[in-house]
């Protein structure tokens, strides 16, 4: 038996249970292979599709999957030529059928915890597209909210600032500083409690080690 496997199918269990309380649906996949049928299934031919920056969209195959799929519109920002091309891409996001995000940490009672530098992220978590799918590997379980914000600062923060190349004190130190550099990641902070319309986030775990 692996006994790590069984541990995070029962966490998943009841993380799925508080979910479906606060209105989001939960799924519990053991590893990336079936993370990524069970996301696509959730498209339909002609859906209009985005999605926000993720390690573990990247790591599972999913957003490669997407950029090959000939039967869905992907709005990817990295395929502007301008600014305002950029800018654009990312505002029809919000009028997308599907958008793909992880998180930066979910809490054993369902809860989410991100942190954004622009906030496209997360506002299209919070308001916009038809459904939010999330994908998330179990390392980003934690047991309370203040947890979930000290994993995020202390862990996915400098890791992304590193990826990213980013002037911040963190990328030197590999800890928060709580700073207010210009080059800083950390400008917003975001707790979704509970989703408004049911079912419209979709929270997938998956029995892996992913992303930041």
């Amino acid at each position: 038996m692996n006994h790590k496997k069984t541990c995070y199918e029962k966490t998943a269990g009841t993380i799925i249970k508080n979910l479906k309380k606060r209105q989001m649906e939960g799924y519990y996949c053991d590893n990336s292979a079936e993370a990524v049928k069970l996301a696509c299934s959730f498209l339909k031919e002609g859906d209009i599709v985005s999605f926000g920056g993720s390690m573990t969209l990247e790591e599972t195959g999913l957003l490669p999957l997407l950029k090959e799929k000939k039967d869905i519109e992907l709005l990817d920002r990295a395929t502007a030529s301008t600014p305002e091309e950029r800018d654009a891409i990312q505002a029809k996001a919000f009028t997308a059928d599907a958008y793909f995000m992880s998180t930066n940490a979910i809490t054993l009672e369902g809860e989410l915890l991100n942190i954004d530098g622009n906030g496209n992220r997360v506002a299209a978590l919070i308001w916009g597209p038809r459904q939010v799918i999330v994908v998330t590997g179990m390392n980003k379980v934690c047991s309370t909210l203040e947890d979930a914000y000290h994993r995020v600062k202390d862990i996915a923060a400098p890791r992304n600032t590193i990826r990213l190349n980013r002037d911040t004190p963190c990328t030197s130190t590999g800890k928060c500083e709580n700073c207010y550099s210009p080059n800083s990641i950390c400008s917003q902070t975001v707790i979704t409690r509970r989703c408004q319309t049911p079912g419209r986030i979709k929270i997938i775990l998956v029995g892996e080690e992913l992303g930041y």
